[in-house]
């Protein structure tokens, strides 16, 4: 059998083990307790892999506490930095792990965040444990990250992810596989839109012409919005919640909207975004007025050179194991898209495969974690060995063009 699967073998059981703790701690996104739980025992198992480890304290923009960004290193023999990244924050609620604890049954895991992203980021440290077994340290340096936000946009995180991202040759992102198995060479990026519209309140019934209804004008608005469904390839704009009123014999002078913006392409990212904040300026109703905010907003990630060059360079090391690789773009966006952003050349979805994420059934392919750990061990070799070309962010791109 190749060193790298037979070694990848040898840290199964310590895999389960850590996996079933970590699924034990409800660590859903601002449940500060308990992600600074989870990265204590993150940092248990580096430090015991022989990393050094760092912890910052992160907050959001109104400085609530969003827990701590685990930054774990270990210095090699080569030039190259590579970067692992993952995140300790799931989408649950406080209570879930005990109502839903993690088990196996027929050959998969089960468990809040046992995809997404705790399997993945163990998967993370335990190539970095094959690697020191096999005594295979080209690499200048290892950076394990694990950060507490993902699931948010990664408010908290951001300024740490694009240093490191600047500071990476490569980052390897450790998302788990699409549920057939393809890695992820590509995000859509993602603005979260939130627009404030103020009207004037009157009686519904003896003076509504002394109103100014700001649940029309949203209303309105969210016809407008969805029609620009289809003017870029794409492009997707959705409204998912409206706010608006209070009581059906008063014009509401008042109403919220929060919309989902995401694009495949910088350039068509940016041209919706502007044109969205034109159509909000102007609201269709005579004495309405309407604000937007734009919250974390998240380019797109596409994969450049360095990118298309990492999707070959696992080819040819699934090859060698027996490993078949494919890959595949996909509508979501993770912290792959900041990091590419900083100029990292960036491949995701290299945990093990799972799916159904943030579902009750969420589910991780035990069969898959010796196989994929060997692969993500043996593409760190590799690019230590042969480099990547770092990645230029499209703005770059059209700026030195």
């Amino acid at each position: 059998m190749d060193p790298l699967l037979t070694a990848a073998g040898d840290r199964l059981a310590a895999y389960h083990d850590r996996l079933a703790q970590l699924v034990a701690v409800d660590s859903g996104s601002r449940q500060v307790d308990g992600l600074r739980a989870a990265a204590d025992l993150v940092q248990t198992w580096c430090l015991a892999a022989g990393m050094a480890v760092e912890r910052e304290p992160v907050t959001d923009p109104a400085g609530a506490p969003l827990g701590d960004v685990l930054i774990a290193r270990r210095r090699g023999a080569g030039a190259r930095r590579i970067l692992l990244a993952g995140h300790l924050d799931t989408v649950f609620p406080p209570g879930t792990a005990a109502a839903r604890p993690f088990r196996i049954h027929d050959g998969r895991a089960y468990g809040p965040g046992v995809s997404d992203d705790k399997g993945g980021l163990l998967a993370g440290l335990a190539a970095v444990e094959v690697l020191a077994a096999l005594n295979l340290d080209g690499y200048g340096e290892l950076v394990l990250v694990c950060t507490p936000d993902e699931e948010i946009g990664s408010p908290g995180s951001r300024p740490l992810l694009r240093t490191l991202g600047a500071e990476a040759d490569v980052a390897l992102c450790l998302e788990c596989a699409r549920d057939n198995g393809d890695l992820v060479s590509a995000r859509k990026g993602v603005a979260d839109l939130e627009v404030t519209l103020r009207g004037r309140a009157a009686h519904a019934g003896i003076e509504p012409e002394r109103g100014a209804n700001a649940l029309l004008a949203a209303a309105r608005l969210t016809v407008a919005l969805d029609q620009l469904n289809g003017r870029w390839p794409g492009v997707t704009v959705n409204v998912g919640l409206l706010e608006a009123g209070g009581r059906p014999n008063v014009v509401a002078d008042h109403a919220r909207m929060l919309v989902d913006l995401r694009a495949w392409h910088t350039d068509e990212y940016e041209a919706a975004l502007a044109e969205i904040r034109r159509l909000v300026a102007a609201p269709p109703v005579s004495g309405v007025r309407a604000e937007l905010a734009v919250h974390a907003p998240t380019p797109p990630w596409e994969p450049g050179e360095g990118g298309h060059r990492l999707t070959e360079l696992a080819a040819k090391v699934g090859a060698g194991l027996g490993v078949p690789v494919s890959h595949t773009a996909t509508g979501g966006c993770a912290d792959a898209n900041l990091l590419a952003e900083a100029g990292a050349a960036v491949l995701d979805g290299l945990g093990p495969i799972g799916g159904a994420d943030h579902s009750p059934h969420e589910w991780l392919d035990l069969d898959s974690v010796v196989p994929r750990v060997a692969l993500l061990a043996g593409l760190i070799d590799l690019v230590a060995a042969v480099g990547v070309e770092r990645h230029v962010p499209p703005h770059e791109r059209m700026t030195t063009a």
